[in-house]
């Protein structure tokens, strides 16, 4: 279980380290600076999670499985839905995909609800504990 946690947060701070990259320089040019400012978001709640996931693998040990798994998951999908959506709306005008917008609008707080459902895992995991 952890060394695929490992794995997991190795990927997903592999592609945040390139997406901000992208960003910040394939981008820049081509996208308004709002449209930048909500990919770096993305870039930057990605990370994050991604640091959430180094913790779980490393917290094994101190945490119930079932717990981390949870949390897990939910970290994963907040990446997917938030981060992922803010990816695609901030490059619509660029991919032509504007169409999107109505679905992808009510993804990215879906996102965010799942990055706050890992983090009140933990905690009630860390209350349990105790």
């Amino acid at each position: 279980m952890q060394r695929n946690t490992l794995a997991l947060a190795a990927v997903v701070m592999l592609t945040a380290v390139a997406l901000g990259a992208f960003g910040a320089h394939g981008l820049k040019p081509r996208i308004l600076p709002d449209a930048l400012a909500n990919w770096h978001t993305g870039v930057q709640y990605q990370m994050v999670h991604g640091l959430a996931l180094l913790f779980l693998a490393l917290a094994g040990g101190q945490v119930d499985q079932r717990y981390l798994s949870f949390a897990r998951l939910l970290f994963l999908g907040g990446v997917v839905c938030f981060s992922g959506s803010l990816y695609l709306l901030s490059t619509r005008e660029l991919l032509g995909t504007q169409a999107l917008t109505r679905v992808l609008g009510p993804i990215t707080p879906l996102g965010g609800l799942l990055y706050m459902g890992g983090w009140i895992v933990l905690l009630v995991s860390a209350l349990r504990r105790s």
